[in-house]
């Protein structure tokens, strides 16, 4: 047994908090947490106890809220600092994205005897935004050429998603179709504002086009044997 176990326990039956015995006995917190751990304390050490946790509780709020401040603080200034590393994009930069963003989120999968062009689906309005960019300024596809069709769920208005997806895109509200609207079986399996303007489908009728990005996506896999 520890030399200073019994005292601890003492200290533990008169009302004493861990870091107060810890202080007392000279012994780490976490010995005397495991010590105490299944001790079974008298009425009056456990309202002192209460009476102690209630005085620290505004304390630990404060705490933790001040603590709260100065990490989101932090994150801004990080991302801030981070943003500002990211200069105007040259073409060859914006093909590397754009390749990058179609091998992620773009249709790559070819059925034999089937015609494919390029197709791209995302819901995050920046993202579109940037892959639109790389649409008209590296391939160069004229927009009557651009296609947009978006998947909403069945409690979407579908006014206010071709508003709002055609300010983003830059493409008149007539080209937009909504094709697709997700059963409520699915809707059911996530939260109902999850996707408020639905899903955007980006679509252009090029099989060259669309084999052109596949070859830069053998460029990149090539390049990423690199040492």
């Amino acid at each position: 047994m520890h030399p200073k176990y019994q005292e601890v326990i003492k200290l533990r039956k008169r009302g004493k908090s861990y870091r107060e015995i810890a202080r007392i006995a000279g012994v780490s917190k976490n010995s005397v947490s495991r010590w105490c751990k299944n001790l079974k304390l008298p009425l009056f050490a456990q309202k002192i106890l209460e009476r102690k946790n209630k005085a620290v509780l505004p304390k630990l709020i404060a705490a933790n809220k001040r603590k709260h401040q100065i990490v989101q603080a932090e994150n801004k200034e990080i991302r801030e600092n981070a943003a500002d590393q990211i200069h105007s994009l040259s073409k060859y930069e914006l093909l590397l994205i754009g390749t990058a963003l179609y091998w992620g989120e773009g249709w790559k999968r070819e059925n034999p005897g089937k015609y494919h062009g390029i197709c791209f689906v995302n819901s995050d309005p920046n993202m579109i935004k940037l892959f639109l960019h790389f649409l008209r300024k590296v391939i160069q596809i004229p927009e009557e050429k651009l296609g947009v069709n978006i998947r909403v769920h069945p409690n979407i208005d579908t006014t206010t998603a071709i508003n709002f997806w055609s300010k983003v895109t830059k493409i008149p509200k007539e080209k937009f179709h909504i094709t697709t609207q997700i059963s409520r079986a699915s809707q059911r399996k996530r939260p109902k504002n999850s996707l408020p303007y639905g899903t955007l489908k980006l679509y252009i009728h090029s099989r060259q086009k669309f084999q052109q990005i596949k070859g830069w996506i053998d460029g990149l896999i090539c390049q990423s044997d690199l040492k």
